[in-house]
């Protein structure tokens, strides 16, 4: 066990920064954890996932917006997501930047979707650069703080494995459906 500390130690800043390009949530859960058991230091944690969350996102806009066919061809699938991602730019404006990094699933479309407009760089950049000090800061600290009983549900996980995958198809599947739920096409009567 003290292996995987030292290794996580070693290497959970690396993977902390990889993970924080797409989102990060949990790999910063995890490191604020191991900051609140004294493996990693916590400070550094939250500024690794804040640059790493800031660049990702940069480079999700410029994709969307130098990159537009390539970007297109692969969100194919998910033009209906796509959609409603501008219908909240225009609904939320400015504030969806910040929204966006609490919200698992627009986390990547809002970026590309704000690229694909006419949204100017350095406001996005700015708005960004602050969504993503909030969202590190907030989850960070929230989850060092909240150590104890995150270390605590994690040893009831271990002696009942069972709950772990059942907890994932719960979560999963609600997300799944509501995100179905909210970008199916509406028939009209």
């Amino acid at each position: 066990m003290e292996d995987t500390f030292s290794n996580l130690a070693t290497y959970g800043y690396i993977g902390l920064f990889l993970y924080s390009l797409g989102g990060g949530f949990m790999a910063l859960v995890g490191a604020a954890v191991l900051s609140f058991m004294g493996k990693m230091d916590l400070s550094f944690v939250i500024f690794i996932a804040f640059v790493a969350n800031a660049l990702g996102a940069v480079l999700l806009f410029y994709m969307g917006r130098y990159q537009k066919s390539m970007m297109m061809e692969g969100l194919r699938k998910h033009r209906r997501k796509l959609a409603l991602s501008h219908i909240m730019i225009k609904k939320y404006g400015s504030w969806i930047i910040l929204i966006q990094k609490f919200v698992y699933g627009l986390k990547t479309l809002i970026p590309i979707a704000i690229g694909l407009t006419k949204y100017e760089f350095k406001k996005f950049a700015l708005l960004n650069v602050a969504s993503s000090a909030a969202w590190a800061l907030s989850i960070g600290i929230g989850s060092y703080y909240s150590g104890d009983a995150l270390v605590k549900l994690a040893e009831v996980i271990s002696q009942k494995p069972w709950i772990a995958p059942l907890s994932l198809v719960v979560i999963g599947g609600s997300l799944w459906f509501y995100a179905t739920h909210v970008t199916k096409k509406k028939v009209k009567k």
